[in-house]
This record gives structure tokens, sequence and C-alpha cells, in this order.
């Protein structure tokens, strides 16, 4: 199979394909929910395209708590439907499908009661381990196990002696949100699929009651294309409401936002070898092992503001900071916090104030001939819903389609990873590369870790790691831009790379260098490199002004003073 390039004539020659001949499908929006539609129609042989305004994962695809999980909390309220299905999900990511974006991950669960608590969590977390591997593919983690209060303080020696009792321990998965979405595009586009970010849909084309294409609007070149397709997949998240109103149908459904913030802090400001989930009065939280960092997250609350720049306050920041230091025998500080992102969960509206219960399913409807509208669920059954839209579409289609596939389809540097894995030694042997830089490629790459090492034996200086953010290889801004359809600086320091929530200037120091990179893949003149350092930094100082804010309305009024990035 043909890796596929997203580079900028890549991107050209896909909205030109698009408009050309009519598409058997058309998907809105490239979040997990749409990019994941994309891979599953043109595997049925479908002929595809999938457009999105801004950039893959642009919205709440990259901003969760990086968790692939079957919902633990959800056995309590009783959904055993939605945590089977999960964990069947998370066991095929895993093992299957990319094992080199999925990692196990360990959580340790404090015990505050002596006998009842341990009775009750217990079961739950033995039915979760059961549930998994009665789905058949969760043979690959290992099973709970039950800690009493000095051995769990081996484990995790951050935790305050009086705030617990003893402990359980069970594993779940992450990964990468985003660059697990534009891996997942990527092989979309290796299937044949027409793929291009920044371009907005602004209207439907209609014939009667019938959707039958789209007006589509390059943000980048400033053109505009008709894009017919015989169904089109509306799978916008939080923006679904929105989409609708472009057709002047007010939907079957409603969509509403809940905001969660996620802090990070350095690795070691907690001490554990272990993730940590604790209970508090609204939901959970989670302190999540990230590389040399922490997340932890996250908060509940609804959100009816700036969709696409939510906004963290200093009261979303306090929470978090008292809920955690709760249980910890250092407590964290503002001074620890290196990074802090928002995100907005699209909750299925209607069925409780409280966006906390709101539904994490999902649900698909036809509200009118040649539209489906997908939205809900979480990220982890990304690949249901995505069959689930396909086969809707598939009613549309006055053709014979094949089933879904997806389950068999691995994403692009699954194949052959785990045997690089194996030879990372002799690798990094051969390539003159430190074997923890190799293990970091080829846990972001896969197999794709050799156009990589092939771009930095061409420029030996691609192989330095960047200023100010010495995690990351130069190699792979290049690649960002030249491969994975970056278009702007902020899309690789937010989403290609996690350096803006991975470094205590937020990424500002490596801004220019990576400019710099990425100018010759993109075009750009010192004019455009100028412009996008300086975008990053008024977003960077708009995003930390709207930190210091006491609510929501004056913290998305200050993060709005940093508007979006466009082409000169």
């Amino acid at each position: 199979m043909k890796t596929a390039t997203l580079g900028p004539e890549e991107r050209a020659q896909a909205l030109a394909g698009m408009a050309e001949r009519e598409l058997d499908v058309l998907v809105v929006g490239a979040g997990v929910v749409g990019a994941g539609t994309a891979l599953d129609a043109v595997t049925r042989g479908l002929s595809t395209g999938l457009v999105e305004a801004r950039d893959w994962a642009s919205g709440t695809s990259s901003r969760s708590s990086k968790l692939i999980h079957g919902g633990l909390r959800y056995l309590e309220m009783l959904d055993f439907a939605l945590v089977r299905e999960a964990l069947k999900e998370r066991g095929l990511l895993l093992e299957r499908l990319a094992p080199h974006l999925v990692k196990p991950v360990p959580f340790l669960y404090p015990l505050q009661h002596q006998g009842w608590e341990r009775l009750y969590a217990g079961s739950g977390v033995a039915l979760y381990d059961a549930m998994s591997v009665s789905s058949g593919h969760g043979r690959g983690l290992p099973v709970h196990r039950h800690l009493s209060r000095r051995r769990a303080l081996r484990v995790a020696p951050c935790l305050r002696k009086d705030s617990l009792v003893g402990a359980l321990q069970y594993y779940d998965a992450q990964m990468d949100d985003a660059r697990y979405v534009a891996t997942l595009v990527r092989t979309a586009a290796s299937y044949g699929a027409h793929v291009a970010s920044r371009a907005r849909v602004i209207g439907f084309l209609r014939e009667g009651e019938r959707v039958v294409g789209a007006r589509v609007q390059d943000v980048e070149g400033g053109g505009e294309y008709e894009i017919r397709a015989k169904q089109i997949v509306n799978a916008t998240g939080v923006w679904t409401d929105d989409t609708q109103a472009l057709i002047g149908e007010r939907g079957q459904f409603h969509v509403r936002a809940s905001k969660g913030i996620h802090l990070v802090v350095p690795k070691d400001r907690i001490h554990s070898t272990t993730g940590l989930i604790l209970r508090t009065e609204k939901s959970v939280l989670f302190v999540i092992p990230w590389g040399r960092h922490w997340i932890i997250g996250t908060t509940d609350t609804d959100w009816d503001l700036d969709k696409a720049h939510p906004a963290a306050s200093s009261a979303d920041i306090d929470y978090l900071l008292e809920h955690v230091n709760s249980v910890l025998a250092v407590p964290l500080t503002r001074d620890d916090v290196q990074g802090v992102y928002a995100g907005l969960r699209p909750l299925l509206a209607g069925e409780s104030d409280a966006t906390s219960k709101l539904s994490r399913e999902h649900t698909v409807a036809h509200p009118v001939p040649g539209l489906v509208v997908v939205a809900g669920g979480k990220y982890t059954t990304y690949r249901v819903m995505a069959k689930d839209a396909v086969d809707a579409a598939v009613h549309g289609l006055d053709q014979r389609v094949a089933a879904c596939v997806t389950e068999d389809v691995p994403l692009v540097g699954a194949e052959g990873y785990t045997a690089l894995w194996n030879a990372r030694a002799r690798i990094a042997a051969r390539t003159g590369l430190h074997v923890v830089r190799v293990e970091h490629l080829l846990n972001r790459y896969g197999s794709l870790t050799d156009e990589l090492l092939g771009l930095i034996a061409e420029d030996p200086g691609l192989g330095e790691p960047l200023t100010g953010a010495d995690d990351y290889l130069r190699a792979e801004v290049v690649y960002a831009a030249s491969h994975e359809g970056a278009r702007h600086l902020d899309d690789v320091l937010t989403r290609r790379t996690r350096i803006s929530i991975e470094t205590f200037d937020r990424g500002t120091r490596s801004a220019r260098e990576c400019a710099e990179l990425m100018a010759p893949v993109l075009g750009w003149e010192k004019a455009q490199i100028e412009k996008e350092v300086q975008h990053y930094e008024k977003r960077v100082e708009a995003e930390r002004e709207s930190q210091r804010q006491p609510d929501d309305l004056t913290a998305d009024a200050a993060r709005l003073g940093a508007p979006d990035i466009v082409p000169l």
C-alpha cells in the first residue's frame, strides 16, 4: 500500500479531484469521527471526500484526556453495553489497528473506606477486566490487583498517607489524540480518499428536498468549490447544530458543549510510577502519565461561548489543583503548571441539565435525503460511530456496498512496527541517533519512521533536537508540513507535536526555528514567517491572559484577543 503524502500539492489535487466528479460520500469535519468515517467509506470501495474547516483534530479531538478506555465509571451507571463496546475497541486498537500509537497505562484508585469500598470498587474493576477479556481483544493488558496502603504508597509515594487505606490498580490505554487523527486521515488518503484541511463548508447544494453537495471555500487559496456527492455525512461534533443550520434544518437532536480543561505538569512534581484516578463530587479526576509530564483533568461544565477556542479560566485551574492537592503529600502550585488546554465534549442534549450526566452514547440521523448526521459518543468508540454513519449513508445509495472492514484495517505505521521496535538498537547504530530518539519516533510514526530517517539522511541537521523543545527532532517539523498536512506554525506546535503544552514558554522559544523549517516546504517568504511567529506569540499571550480571568465570560473575551491566522 502506498503511504499518502499530505503536502501542499496533494491538498490542491484533492480539492480539484472532489470538484471534478460526483462523490459517493463527502464527510464534513475531520475530528476522530469524521476521519474514521472517511476511512470506513473508502475501504468499502466508495469514492470519498473529507473536508475540514481548520486543521485535522483542531477541535475536540486534540483536547481530550488522551485516554482509550472502556469508561469504568459508566459501570456505576449500569451502562454495560457502552462499556463492553468501548473495551472491545480498546483491545482492537492496542492489538491490531494502532499498536504504535495506543499504549497501556496503569492507574491507581485510592480507597478511603475500610471493607465495603474495597468490595464495591473491586467488584467493578473485576467486572471491567472480565468484560475486556470476553470481548476477545483484552488479553494484552494486565488484570487489576488489590494493594495494601503500604504497597500503594510504594508505587505512588506522592500520596498523603491519610488519603487512603488501600488501593486498586488497573490498566487502560492512552494515545496522542491529535496524532491519532492525523494518522487516520493519512490512512484514508492512502486508500484513495480525497482529503483537504482549511476547506470550509459555507453552504449545501439542494435539488428540491435532497442535499446533493456542498459549497466549500478554500480558506488558504481563497477559491470556492462545488463538491457534489450522493451522500454527505455531517461529523462536526460541537458544531453539529451550526452545520445543520446551513440547510435550514433544525435537526432531530441537539448537541451541547461541555468544557473540560487539563493541566500539564513536569514529571518530577508527582512522584509516582502509576497514574491516579480520584473521585470528585461531580465526576472523576485523572492524573495521567504523559512522557516527561503528567496530565491532570478534567472539569465538566456547560459552555455556550466561542466553540473554536474554549478558554480555561482561573477558577477551572484552581478547581483541578484543589482536588489533586487533596491527596498529594507535596501540593502543586500555579508555578508548577507547564501547560493548560481546554476542549469541548459534544453531548446529546435534552436528557439532563448536568453535563456530567448527559449521554456519552452516539446517535445517527438522516434528517433530509442525502444528509447523514452523526453526533455524541466518545473517542474510544469512534470506529463504531463511523461504521453506523456509513451504514446510514449506504441506505441512501442506489448500489450494493460492502460491509464495514475497518476492524481489520491497521492504520498507516502499524504494519511492521513490532519488528522495527525489536530492531531499535540496530536502527540507532545504523543512523547514529540515540536509541531513545529511535523509540520516540517509532511510538509516534511506527513503520513510517523510515520516512523521517530518510529526511535526516539527506540533511543530517534535521536529526538535531529543536531549540527549547529537545524531545522533538527538527525532522518532525519538516515532515509535519510535507507529509501530515500541517499548514501553519500553530498546527505543528499544538497538534503534530505537543510543544505548546509541554514547555513552560508554551512553545515561543521554538516558534521561529519551526517556522523557518516549514517555510521551504510551504513556500513561505520572510513576511509569512514573521506573521506565523507573531500570530503564535499572540495566541500564547491570549491564552495566558484568559487563564488569569475569574470566569468563563472574561476568559473567553481574553482568548478571542488573538484571531485565527490567515495567509498573506
